[in-house]
C-alpha cells in the first residue's frame, strides 16, 4: 500500500521509494523534503512498499508530472526499484531521476540502476539533493560533502497524524560509529556526529504532544555519548506514560552505572535494546577488525535480565571468516544462557562498500550476486550447511523468538534446534507459510509431549514491529 499524496497541486519535485512494509516510514525522504528550502513547496513526498508493481508505481509518481525524481535505494528495494526506473525513462524520458541511498553509494560502476539514472548522490544527501535541484550539475556520480548536523532541519514535523498513529517513528541523536567492524556500512561513517541536543528533544517533546507512543532510534551506538545518552532517557523518563516503546541500539560492553540507575527506573516492556553480539569468538572479531570485551557483555546482559524490564534483542552472524560451525554453536548456546528475549541469527551479507571482502580469497567467500548478496558458502561451511543456517534462524524465529511456543524450552540449545530444524524440513519441505497450529502439532510429535500455541505471541509484538532495517539519510 503507498502514503497517499496530501491534496494539493501536482509538484515538479518527487522524492519516493519503495519501503520493506507499510509501517516502515522513510527517513531518509524526510530529511530531504526537510532541507530543500524554498524549494519545498515545489516538492512531494511519495512512499510506496516493494510488494506493489512497478507499473502501479510508475503510475502514481507520473500522475504528478514531475521534472525531478529522487529514488531512494537499498538493500530491501534495490530489485523492485531498477525495472520502475526503466519503466519511467521508457514512459518519461526527459524525466531528471536522481538515486541516492547506500546501495548506489558504492561500487556505481557495475549498477544496472545506475546505468539508467541521471544523476547518482553518493553518501549523506540532505543538502546535496536540493542543490542538484537547483542546478544540475555536469556530471552524473555526485560525492556529497558529510553535512554539520548544525547545519541540517530536523524532519519530525514530516511525519503526519497517519505516520503517528500507525508507522514506526525513526529518529537519532547521532551519526556514525566508532568501530570498524568489516561488514557494517557505519564503519565507514567516521567521525560520530551529534545532533543539536535542544533542538532534538524539543522535536522529541512535539511528537510527544502529537500523541506519538513508539520512537525507533537509528543510532549506531547510543549508549557512546553518555551525557547524551543519559539526557534522552531522562526526558523520555520524565514523560513517561502508558504504551511508550522506545527502541535503542546498544554497544553491548557499555553500560556505566549512571546508565543503568536510569534504565531501572522504566517499567517492563517500555525499552528495548538491540545487542549486536555478532561473535563470541574472539578471534574472528580480531579478524574482522571488532572490538568486544566479552566477559563485560555477558555482565551487562545478565543484568539487564536480572534487574530491568528492557526486552533484549541479541544478534549473531553466520558465516563470518574464519567462524565454523562448531564455533557457532558455542557462541550461540553462550548467549542463550544470558536470556535475551530474542536471538536474531542474521547470514553474514557483502554489503558493497564494506571492507570484509578482502577475506574473499583467504576464506573462499562466496556470496550471491543480487541484493542482499548473503553469503552462500566459505572455506568453512559449504553451500548445504549455510542453507541448514538459514531453515534454523527462520524455524528459532517462529518458534523461539515469536513467543508462541514458552513450552518448547528443550530445544533452546544449538544442537538441539539444528536437530529438530533438519526434522521439521523433511516433514513440511518450507520455511514460510506454516500455520502456528500446525507447528504446534509438529513441536508435539518431535518432543513427545503436548505443546499449545501460547496467544498470539503478544509479549513480542510491538518489539517485532520495530524491527526494520534502520533508513539512512540518504535519498
Amino acid at each position: 500500500m503507498a502514503r497517499e499524496p496530501e491534496d494539493g497541486p501536482m509538484s515538479d519535485i518527487i522524492l519516493a521509494t519503495l519501503n520493506a512494509k507499510y509501517a516502515h516510514a522513510s527517513f531518509g525522504l524526510r530529511y530531504l523534503l526537510a532541507n530543500l528550502g524554498e524549494l519545498q513547496p515545489r516538492a512531494r513526498l511519495l512512499e510506496f512498499d516493494i510488494n506493489q508493481r512497478p507499473f502501479e508505481i510508475a503510475e502514481a509518481i507520473l500522475a504528478q508530472n514531475p521534472r525531478i525524481l529522487g529514488l531512494g535505494i537499498y538493500i530491501w528495494n534495490v530489485a523492485q526499484t531498477t525495472p520502475l526506473v526503466a519503466t519511467l525513462k521508457r514512459l518519461r524520458p526527459e524525466l531528471i531521476i536522481v538515486l541516492g541511498g547506500p546501495e548506489v553509494s558504492y561500487e556505481t560502476e557495475d549498477q544496472e540502476i545506475v546505468r539508467l539514472a541521471d544523476y547518482v548522490i553518493t553518501g549523506e544527501g540532505d543538502l546535496a539533493f536540493a542543490e542538484l535541484c537547483r542546478q544540475l550539475p555536469a556530471q552524473k556520480i555526485i560525492p556529497a560533502p558529510l553535512p554539520a548536523f548544525d547545519r541540517l532541519a530536523l524532519p519530525y514535523d514530516l511525519y503526519n497524524a497517519e505516520d503517528l498513529a500507525h508507522r514506526v517513528l525513526y529518529v537519532e541523536a547521532s551519526r556514525g560509529c566508532p568501530f570498524a567492524c568489516e561488514f557494517c556500512l557505519s564503519s565507514l561513517d567516521i567521525p560520530v556526529r551529534q545532533a543539536p541536543l535542544d533542538a532534538f528533544l524539543a522535536a522529541l517533546q512535539s511528537l510527544l504532544d502529537r500523541g506519538a507512543q513508539q520512537f525507533k532510534f537509528v543510532d549506531r551506538t547510543f549508549n557512546l555519548n553518555l551525557p547524551v545518552s543519559r539526557a534522552i532517557l531522562q526526558f523520555f523518563r520524565d514523560r513517561y506514560r502508558p504504551g511508550l516503546f522506545l527502541h535503542f541500539e546498544m554497544i553491548p560492553d557499555r553500560l556505566p552505572e549512571p546508565l543503568r540507575e536510569l534504565i531501572v527506573q522504566f517499567p517492563p516492556g517500555a525499552l528495548q535494546f538491540e545487542v549486536g553480539i555478532q561473535s563470541f569468538n574472539e578471534e574472528v572479531a580480531t579478524l574482522i577488525s571488532r572490538r568486544q570485551d566479552n566477559a563485560k557483555a555477558e555482565a551487562n546482559l545478565r543484568w539487564l535480565r536480572e534487574h530491568t524490564g528492557v526486552h533484549i534483542h541479541a544478534d549473531l552472524i553466520v558465516g563470518l571468516p574464519g567462524e565454523s560451525r562448531e564455533s557457532f554453536a558455542a557462541g550461540f548456546d553462550r548467549l542463550v544462557a544470558l536470556k535475551p528475549h530474542e536471538i536474531q541469527v542474521g547470514i553474514l551479507k557483502r554489503l558493497r562498500g564494506t571492507p570484509i571482502t578482502r577475506h574473499d580469497a583467504a576464506w573462499q567467500m562466496v556470496y550471491a550476486p543480487h541484493a542482499p548478496y548473503e553469503l552462500l558458502q566459505n572455506k568453512l561451511l559449504d553451500f548445504a550447511t549455510m542453507q541448514q543456517f538459514r531453515r534454523f534462524a527462520r524455524y528459532w524465529d517462529l518458534v523461539a523468538n515469536s513467543g508462541r511456543f514458552p513450552t518448547a524450552t528443550a530445544l533452546h540449545s544449538f544442537h538441539a534446534f539444528w536437530d529438530f530444524s533438519d526434522w521439521l524440513y523433511r516433514q513440511v519441505g518450507r520455511t514460510h507459510g506454516i500455520a502456528p497450529a500446525r507447528l504446534a502439532e509438529l513441536l508435539t510429535e518431535y518432543l513427545g509431549a503436548p505443546v499449545t500455541p501460547h496467544g498470539t505471541g503478544e509479549r513480542n509484538r510491538q518489539a517485532r514491529h520495530l524491527e526494520a532495517a534502520p533508513p539512512t539519510t540518504s535519498p
